[in-house]
């Protein structure tokens, strides 16, 4: 099974360094990154879990950084892990989208405490649990059901999870090997032709051009 990625963005190389070595001894992948521009680099090329992100960093401050990623549509979600400690840098934080702010210094637990406890949630920065795909479809992500002009649609298990691993990675490509994963348990034998099929019968509901295929990437489901 895929290990949970997190990108850590860090400019202290001291502590970086302790905390991928703590997160990677409980079974996380970590990519350390230094300075804000080549973080938002690897954003835009690479999917990560989720963020754990740094302020006062080099050329882009962690700030700024994930209030460009959150415009580009990006929910993955963000921790601040920071110095400053002052109520209006506690409000910035949340403004600029994260999902929660941990002040230097911290114990490593605590850390990793935070870190399962988002990333139990299903759905993140979402206001409503009604998600509109048009002005036709939507989707309930407290009852996990889809509907189509309010009326319920019945998917096959299958095609439900695959739904919802796509509206959690909405505008995000997901890859063959992520998809493989989620549909399948270890027991399970899948296949490339049956998830062609289920992506097939999901385009049906969806629109063809909801679901758009990345040549030896994966798939992206598009929701502006």
């Amino acid at each position: 099974m895929p290990k949970t990625k997190l990108l850590l963005l860090e400019d202290d190389t001291n502590l970086s360094e302790t905390v991928c070595e703590f997160l990677e001894s409980k079974g996380y992948e970590i990519t350390p990154i230094y300075d804000g521009e080549a973080a938002e680099t690897l954003i835009y090329e690479h999917h990560f879990d989720l963020f754990l992100l740094d302020v006062n960093v080099p050329l882009l401050n962690g700030f700024e950084l994930l209030k460009n990623v959150r415009k580009e549509g990006n929910t993955t979600p963000a921790i601040f892990l920071t110095s400053l400690n002052a109520i209006e840098d506690l409000e910035q934080g949340y403004e600029s989208g994260c999902d929660d702010y941990l002040r230097k210094p911290f114990a490593l637990k605590e850390l990793l405490f935070r870190i399962e406890t988002i990333l139990k949630r299903e759905f993140f920065h979402t206001t409503n649990p009604k998600i509109q795909i048009d002005e036709r479809i939507a989707y309930d992500s407290m009852s996990n059901q889809l509907f189509i002009n309010q009326t319920a649609v019945q998917l096959q298990n299958k095609e439900a999870k695959l739904l919802k691993l796509f509206l959690q990675k909405k505008n995000e490509i997901i890859s063959h090997e992520m998809l493989m994963t989620h549909l399948w348990e270890y027991d399970e034998q899948g296949s490339d032709e049956t998830l062609r099929t289920y992506i097939k019968n999901l385009r049906k509901i969806m629109g063809k051009d909801r679901i758009v295929s990345i040549k030896k990437l994966g798939y992206k489901f598009t929701l502006a």
